[in-house]
């Protein structure tokens, strides 16, 4: 194998490299000034998401196994986009006394897990994209229990191993179960010779299974909200949208690429958990005072709204899905921005303690609006779109009634999103959140994310693109 050819798997390569480089400068970093391991692995990073972005040979590696196309790489720039504006957002947490130790481990296991996403992305064989969903899932459990002496993190970390344990083995059932029906592991190959016998019907539910789980699809959400409220609030803005993101992304391409002779089986399955997740997940976010529960609600309905990209099975359907990934990123970022920022200056989550916070901190309550507006598909922000095309490609494949119940689930979400908004511009409190300066880091990462939810809802030619681009995965 050349180095060219080597080169096909730039993005892991990178990222390896950085991880090793984080690894060496906490070997020889003056620990008096530990700190600035946080700037040295945030350009670092940024560094190589500019490169990823960069042309970048395509083809296929160690027999097929693993496979690098525009469409793929275009996922993992979007993963690299969102876990940039995540380190830069934790710059100020990870500067607090109880983190400055563990600065390093932050940016070792953040990348380590976005790795194992990168080779899940990848996968052209079961046994590739198993190994890429076990390194991104292990390193997201040490992250969630980060705050090791609050039993909340602690306790998060461990429903999130445990469950992703369970999936994982359901996964695997399901898999061997292909395995035993095809003989061979490779997508083409199973593509090819996949029937519609009982037993592969069988392995693909449970296949099925093991990723809705990743993805908080109901009825495999139940550990989202634990795991979320326990997390800090960067690590769960990280699982919210980059680990959900690298799950939806290479679930779209195994339902496209290696299930289309069963598609009629599994369009009914997305119709049914699509209709549940969205509804179930609007109507519990009405009913919670957390945030980051009230957030983490908000990212299960947000996945019946992606599967709704599937379900067609179509170009137009994988270019909206991509398309609302992406804005999800900023949008979803933005929010958490915001909690993130509020919870590490004040120690406060709850919607109640939002009451009056317009009239002490207008700007985070504009940035807070503007991303709540973009996640519910108000026009004329960027969620509007990402929601219009994945609604038209439900449409287009003759999906009316689901589209239908989408429609009624967004008037739903609008309500709850709306009670945030209420709550910093209309209610009053006695005691409000006392006027603060964010960081710098904040400040530039919200910037971001506004940037985002604006340029990708106005500039239509981005979703061109995309489209252009989803020819082929």
């Amino acid at each position: 194998m050349s180095l060219g050819t080597f080169l096909i798997m730039r993005h892991e390569l990178l990222l390896i490299t950085a991880a090793l480089l984080v690894l060496i400068a906490e070997l020889f970093w003056n620990p008096e000034k530990k700190k600035g391991i946080s700037h040295f692995s945030l350009i670092l990073f940024g560094v190589i998401t500019i490169i990823g972005f960069l042309p970048s040979p395509e083809g296929s590696i160690f027999g097929g196994m693993y496979v690098s196309s525009g469409t793929r790489l275009l996922m993992k720039n979007i993963l690299n986009i969102g876990t940039l504006i995540v380190f830069i957002q934790s710059i100020g947490w990870l500067k607090k006394e109880e983190n400055v130790e563990k600065v390093s481990e932050y940016f070792l296991l953040l990348i380590s897990t976005l790795v194992g996403m990168n080779f899940m992305i990848s996968a052209g064989h079961f046994l590739i994209f198993y190994i890429g969903i076990e390194l991104a899932i292990i390193p997201i459990a040490a992250l969630a229990a980060y705050d090791r002496y609050k039993n909340k993190s602690a306790e998060a970390g461990i429903k999130l191993i445990l469950s992703s344990a369970l999936s994982s083995g359901i996964l695997l059932y399901g898999i061997s179960m292909i395995y035993g029906t095809t003989g061979t592991l490779y997508f083409n190959e199973v593509a090819a010779l996949f029937g519609n016998t009982n037993l592969q019907i069988l392995g693909f539910i449970f296949f099925f299974a093991g990723m809705a789980f990743k993805i908080s699809i109901v009825p495999f959400h139940l550990w989202t909200a634990d795991v979320y409220e326990g997390s800090p609030v960067n690590i769960t803005s990280y699982l919210s949208v980059i680990s959900k993101g690298a799950s939806v992304f290479i679930l779209m391409i195994i339902l496209f690429t290696v299930f289309p002779v069963i598609i009629a089986t599994w369009q009914k399955t997305i119709f049914v958990v699509s209709v549940l997740t969205m509804t179930i997940g609007n109507l519990f976010a009405i009913r919670q005072q957390n945030l980051k529960r009230f957030l983490a609600f908000s990212s299960i309905s947000q996945a019946g709204y992606i599967l709704l990209g599937m379900i067609g099975g179509n170009q137009l359907g994988m270019a909206s899905i991509i398309y609302y990934i992406l804005v999800y990123v900023f949008s979803n970022l933005g929010a958490f921005g915001v909690v993130a920022a509020i919870s590490n200056a004040k120690g406060k989550e709850n919607i109640d303690d939002y009451n009056g916070l317009y009239h002490t901190n207008p700007k985070l309550s504009l940035v807070m609006t503007l991303a709540l507006f973009s996640l519910a598909g108000i026009p004329p922000v960027a969620g509007f779109f990402g929601k219009f095309f994945l609604f038209t490609a439900a449409a287009q494949k003759g999906f009316y009634l689901l589209v239908f119940i989408a429609v009624l689930n967004t008037i739903i979400s609008l309500y709850y999103y709306l009670l945030v908004v209420k709550a910093m511009f209309i209610s009053k409190s006695d005691t409000p959140i006392e006027s603060f300066k964010s960081d710098i880091s904040t400040r530039i990462a919200l910037g971001i994310c506004i940037a985002g939810i604006v340029l990708t809802g106005f500039a239509s030619i981005i979703f061109e693109v995309i489209r252009n681009l989803s020819f082929g995965v």
